[in-house]
């Protein structure tokens, strides 16, 4: 009777540990793990199926599971800098138990593992952008004429902007897009910001911190860059403008230019078919009652 309430009392425990699966979402990263011999997996696809099914059997055991990315080489380089053998499977729990902390992360609510890759590897660009972005803003210092941190007054208006942004909006579930031009490439973050039945709009708080942070540093190194907004409602034409960045602001761009951006492939410059029941339009003013800017910024 003891041995049965001692098993007992340890299922009940294993519900209540949260565990963290080091994800191989390609087949280039899952050729690069098998060089060690511990790792016995023999093809992606296997790999895949046999991940999946743990899943499973976690779910119904209602223990909780986070998905991470899992870089081979970022193993190899946490292995070297910890002096650990990469070829033991205790290293490669103690490198997933950190990405648990660090690294892109979703949870695991019972979706097809085909939906989840690619939400992973999403996840993994949005962090990987946003700390680019973040380095890049750190690393401007403080302004020579007045001594402000120039990276965190830009934070602090790209906030004060997107929230004008969305209070100008019209009504309808909002899909903002920021690009800005850096070295050695094009930045991009993405926002979805969704209207709720109590007036209050929605967003996801990590879209919102990369998009703030690329849209800052745009306003903050005045390079090339622009926002573009989409606004979708039940019976009404989406409608579609934008701003190019100027200074540290954003300057209206008439509805013809928003129609020749979305018509024009981006590579090859080709004119596209503009879509139907879409208005390219432009965009409400973001200033002041008065004509004045009242957002606060660094203005040198």
């Amino acid at each position: 009777m003891a041995l049965t309430d001692r098993q007992l009392m340890r299922r009940v425990l294993r519900r209540e540990i949260a565990g963290t699966i080091g994800l191989l979402t390609d087949e280039h990263d899952f050729r690069s793990m098998q060089r060690y011999r511990t790792f016995t997996f023999e093809d992606h696809t296997t790999y895949l199926r046999q991940v999946e099914d743990l899943l499973k059997v976690r779910a119904l055991q209602g223990t909780h599971t986070t998905l991470a990315l899992f870089d081979p080489q970022e193993y190899a380089d946490y292995c070297t800098a910890g002096d650990l053998d990469p070829d033991l499977p205790a290293s490669r729990s103690r490198f997933t138990a950190q990405l648990a902390t660090t690294g892109p992360t979703i949870p695991y609510d019972g979706q097809p593992l085909a939906d989840l890759l690619p939400a992973l590897v999403d996840e993994a660009v949005r962090q990987a952008t946003r700390e680019y972005a973040a380095t890049l803003l750190s690393r401007l210092g403080a302004c020579a004429t007045c001594g402000e941190d120039i990276g965190r007054a830009a934070f602090q208006r790209a906030s004060d902007l997107i929230v004008r942004v969305l209070d100008t909006a019209p009504p309808g579930d909002r899909h903002l897009v920021c690009s800005v031009t850096a070295t050695p490439e094009t930045l991009v973050a993405v926002l979805h910001a969704d209207d709720k039945t109590d007036s209050a709009t929605q967003v996801d708080e990590a879209e919102a911190l990369e998009f703030t942070t690329v849209l800052a540093l745009g306003l903050a190194t005045r390079g090339p860059g622009g926002l573009v907004m989409r606004t979708i409602a039940p019976g009404a034409p989406d409608r579609v403008y934008g701003w190019r960045m100027r200074g540290d602001g954003l300057e209206a761009l008439t509805a013809g230019e928003v129609f020749d951006a979305y018509c024009t492939d981006a590579e090859s410059g080709d004119l596209i078919a503009p879509e139907s029941g879409v208005d390219y339009c432009v965009p409400p003013d973001l200033e002041g009652p008065e004509g004045g800017d009242p957002l606060p910024g660094h203005h040198h």
